[in-house]
């Protein structure tokens, strides 16, 4: 094994650790500390300042609102005698102006040197900004004569609660600076001996800990070279100590365990041959080890040929997982192995290979075919897809008549009563489709009953033409070639108005805009013949036969787009099955589809009945 370098030595990674630290902190604690103080500075030199500028608002006010005689002085003479007061009293003041707030005119300066631009208009964006916004504005700026920081502040004067003017206030704050940089030298010379007193003593200490690693690495390498005889030094009893004896103590069971772990390797390998479900197990580095036959079989390779392989080329999943990341999933991982004709499903557990002293020893992967489970809870979840789908015809229904009583219908003694009928048998209709969805399964069993009575089908048809036609949303024509005479049939209403509803939805959800409907009915060979066409995107003729199966979707992207579910057709069919009849379709791709069905139909029963 490589000698460790000094560099890279722990020995010395612990004395800058230390050094570290104790820089990190002193750092975090003068950063705080200058942050606060220099906060403070300038907190108190500021206030103190506002607290001479208040005062002088305060006179300046005074002699602002007094009321002049020609014999009086000046308010410029006034305000340069209140000024010079200021100038005298404070070392930090610079210059202060006060200027009137109508005029932007300078009224007095306390600067000796600079009287001349008294009775001049300022143009100080400070002092207009404090007069408009009628609040002080202040800034700390660098004056271009001298290079130091100077401190501006803006103080508008106020009187009644209105400002009659502004005091331009310009002071040295260059003094602050000075004292916040005096302490910061003084700061880092600090900073500098305790680092140097802290290096010292992190040698010492960095020494007293690596001693015995250093002596437990060269035993280390002693057993990885199968020598167990040799045993590390202790040099006290402290917790590095007790390492110490703890790893002479692992060096005497070490060649014990190693036999142990041989033996309990071949046994694990004669249990994961003969066990029926998929198999593989791999080495700490996610290398196959072994796998047994079933499971050679479900991912059909060879045995010989995987071993040493990485399970995860092995299992395809190199794109998205590594080896450790199957370590850390808890639960199962589904394999999808499908093609466009042939699903092909594996569910693999994972169980991660541990000693009792947590090291990882290789992973166990148990592989179940799940192709069957996946069919049925996909067709579980297309069946609640469904039932939304067929609940939403009759709700719209309800909406159009519910939504006309609220714009005013209810008003019409001959309309309401109609709307809320039908809203009612909307309603109570979809309980009953809810109901007869949930037994769809068994629509095929002779215990299926339906409630047949008489019925005028042609009447019966009209009146859900007019419901969809009341309802529906897009520019599409009806056209009816209904016969005028009476056909009267015995069916289940509400089990042929759920065929209609379904038929006539599918119609309209793929015609285009502008596009025609026709409804028909025809008498013939003892059978109603009921058909509905469309001129939609049609049905591609290899689909034709298929689209009445459960769950059966021609173009899934386009249907689910829509809201369709495959189901409405294969209820209709069911549906018109029960009542003795049959269900069909012809269709042109890009010209659209025709859908048909039959009921029984004798009429000298009906002359009977009637």
């Amino acid at each position: 094994m490589k000698k460790v370098g000094f560099f890279s030595s722990i020995h010395l990674k612990f004395v800058i650790i230390y050094i570290l630290l104790i820089l990190v902190a002193m750092q975090i604690i003068g950063v705080y500390f200058v942050r606060q103080l220099e906060e403070t500075l300038r907190t108190n030199f500021q206030t103190s300042l506002k607290e001479r500028v208040n005062m002088l608002a305060y006179n300046v006010v005074e002699e602002m609102e007094k009321q002049r005689t020609p014999e009086d002085p000046l308010l410029e003479d006034e305000i340069k005698k209140i000024l010079r007061d200021v100038d005298t009293a404070s070392a930090d003041i610079d210059e202060v102006r006060v200027i009137d707030d109508s005029t932007l005119k300078i009224l007095g300066t306390s600067d000796p040197n600079n009287q001349g631009v008294v009775g001049q208009r300022t143009t100080e964006l400070m002092v207009k900004r404090s007069l408009v916004m009628e609040e002080e504005q202040d800034d700390v700026l660098i004056d271009p004569q001298t290079g130091q920081r100077i401190w501006v502040l803006s103080y508008p004067i106020k009187s009644e609660r209105k400002v009659v003017g502004s005091i331009y206030l310009v002071a040295k704050i260059e003094n602050v600076f000075a004292q916040m940089n005096t302490i910061n030298r003084i700061f880092a010379t600090g900073t500098g001996i305790a680092l140097l007193i802290t290096a010292i003593l992190g040698v010492l200490l960095a020494q007293t800990i690596t001693r015995p690693i250093s002596d437990m690495r060269k035993q280390a390498l002693a057993m990885s070279k199968g020598n167990f005889s040799r045993k590390v030094k202790v040099y006290g009893y402290d917790e590095i100590g007790t390492l110490a004896i703890t790893f002479n103590n692992l060096t005497k069971k070490l060649q014990e365990a190693q036999a142990t772990t041989e033996g309990e390797r071949r046994k694990l390998s004669s249990v994961l041959s003969y066990m029926n479900d998929g198999v593989i197990a791999t080495d700490r580095k996610g290398r196959v080890i072994l796998i047994n036959e079933p499971a050679a079989k479900m991912l059909d390779v060879s045995r010989e040929t995987v071993l040493s392989q990485p399970i995860v080329s092995l299992l395809d999943l190199s794109d998205t997982y590594t080896f450790d990341d199957l370590l850390e999933i808890n639960d199962s991982l589904i394999l999808d192995y499908s093609t466009k004709n042939n699903p092909y499903i594996l569910r693999a557990n994972l169980s991660v290979i541990q000693k009792e002293t947590g090291f990882v020893n290789g992973l166990i992967t148990v592989l179940h075919d799940i192709t069957e489970q996946e069919k049925i809870d996909m067709e579980r979840r297309e069946f609640v897809a469904n039932v939304s789908h067929e609940l939403r015809t009759p709700l719209t229904t309800m909406r159009s008549y519910l939504e006309a009583l609220a714009e005013g219908a209810w008003r019409d003694e001959e309309i309401a009563p109609n709307f809320l009928e039908v809203t009612q048998n909307e309603t109570e209709r979809m309980i009953r489709l809810v109901n007869d969805l949930l037994q769809l399964s068994k629509m095929d069993s002779k215990d299926y009953r339906l409630s047949k009575e008489w019925v005028e089908f042609v009447e019966f048809f009209d009146r859900i033409i007019d419901r969809f036609e009341l309802t529906k949303e897009q520019n599409v024509i009806f056209s009816r070639k209904l016969p005028k005479e009476t056909f009267f049939v015995e069916i289940d209403e509400d089990k042929l108005t759920q065929v209609l509803y379904n038929i006539i939805s599918n119609a309209l959800k793929y015609s285009p805009e502008g596009g025609l409907i026709t409804f028909s009915v025809k008498e013939r060979d003892g059978q109603i013949i009921v058909s509905i066409s469309d001129e939609g995107v049609g049905i591609p003729k290899d689909n034709l036969d298929k689209i009445f199966d459960r769950f059966y979707r021609v173009d899934k992207a386009r249907t689910r787009k829509l809201g369709g579910t495959g189901l409405g057709l294969a209820i209709a069919k069911e549906m018109v099955n029960a009542h003795g009849g049959n269900i069909w379709a012809n269709s042109v791709e890009g010209k659209g589809t025709e859908i048909s069905f039959t009921l029984p139909y004798d009429r000298a029963e009906e002359d009977e009945w009637s």
